[in-house]
């Protein structure tokens, strides 16, 4: 048994791209014992990535789910799961014979988790698209960017991984626990526009106290405010600087070096250009580190602006152990973090359907059954 607060939970995970995967995959960082079903039809390798991170810490199988016979595997491997994650569109998974009604017939305690993008229903729900279209159509990505610029789309943080993958896995956690009284599973419809909406909650309310007035990039929180934003350094990097409230204005100021006294009101919008050429001034005379060593030890809220390769070397990731070495590639570790359950650093990705013997030889597949299985095509 894996170690973990989730040890002991099983989950049947169909290969899937971003948003299902990084579900998985924090359910299995947390010890649930993932089984992957990775598609056994030549052409429809949908993982590509060598060692992905996305595929850490799981077994796999390869299963061709266009046969009988993997469909029939599948629905043996729900059995005896505690949850099930696929990401089809809507009407797939129930044409291949793997859907909740298939499923729950074998199994009611499964708790069977749906990624997509639009959601089960509604107009959009047929169609394709992308996290960029999903935070698009939530208003997520209409917040993102300059002032007077076009949105500029957050990588696929957003819709993907925040509103998708992490509100999939919390879905599934509160169908369990729900479990825990009924005795019966349920179907969990995640999707990203969803979840992408979810995430600009605070912003619906500032809007309505009239916190949030302007357009994109003219707000307190979107790098309209001078004491909220980026500066570059002379050393051609960046530092974010978060100094809202008044006590860490001053300590912001001071470590500067700037006069209070000849400093307009923070908060004054109507000063904010002027604010924002005097910081851009201060901060360009010092290189990030110099930033960085002169912020140290007090609460001026202004820190180094780090690429996802530098985060693992900072002082404070590495006493949090806040990136781990998986495979040889070093990667964010579990999060978050448990005082009596720790989890352990997952495993590296194992080749696509190199656990396919040893897992049906636990749903008590003999030899030559599992012989003819290769035969048919079912499995790889």
């Amino acid at each position: 048994m894996k170690a973990g607060p989730l040890a002991g939970l099983t989950v049947v995970e169909l290969a899937g791209l971003a948003p299902g995967p990084f579900a998985a995959t924090v359910l299995a960082d947390l010890g649930a014992d993932v089984i992957r079903v990775d598609r056994a039809t030549p052409g429809e390798d949908v993982l590509g990535i060598p060692a992905d991170p996305l595929a850490r810490g799981r077994r796999t199988v390869g299963i061709n789910t266009k046969t009988p016979e993997g469909v029939e595997l599948v629905l043996k491997l729900a059995e005896r799961a505690d949850v099930l994650i696929e990401g089809f569109r809507p009407g797939v998974a129930e044409r291949i014979g793997i859907g909740p009604e298939a499923v729950h017939a074998r199994n009611p305690r499964l708790v069977y988790g749906r990624m997509t993008g639009w959601g089960q229903d509604g107009p959009l729900a047929p169609a394709a698209g992308h996290d960029i279209n999903y935070i698009g159509i939530a208003g997520a990505l209409d917040l993102v960017g300059r002032a007077g610029e076009r949105p500029v789309p957050p990588v696929n943080l957003v819709g993907d991984f925040g509103g998708g993958g992490l509100l999939l896995a919390m879905g599934v956690l509160a169908a369990l626990y729900e479990r825990t009284s009924s005795g019966k599973g349920q179907v969990v419809d995640a999707s990203m526009v969803d979840g992408a909406a979810l995430l600009t909650s605070q912003l619906h309310g500032m809007r309505a106290a009239g916190l949030w007035q302007g357009e994109r990039g003219d707000n307190m929180l979107d790098g309209g405010a001078p004491f909220y934003d980026t500066y570059e350094t002379a050393d051609g990097k960046y530092v974010a600087v978060g100094a809202i409230e008044m006590r860490f204005w001053q300590a912001l100021v001071k470590v500067l070096g700037l006069d209070a006294e000849e400093l307009p009101l923070h908060i004054d919008k109507t000063q904010w250009p002027r604010l924002r050429e005097i910081l851009a001034a201060a901060i360009g005379k010092h290189t990030r580190d110099e930033l960085t060593a002169m912020a140290e030890g007090t609460d001026a809220c202004l820190t180094p602006v780090l690429s996802p390769w530098e985060a693992a070397e900072h002082p404070h990731n590495q006493a949090r152990r806040t990136f781990a070495d998986i495979g040889g590639i070093v990667q964010p570790a579990p999060a978050p973090k448990f005082d009596r359950t720790p989890p352990a650093v997952p495993d590296a990705p194992r080749p696509k359907g190199g656990d396919t013997i040893e897992v049906l030889s636990e749903l008590g597949l003999s030899g030559d059954e599992v012989e003819a299985l290769r035969a048919a095509g079912a499995i790889t």
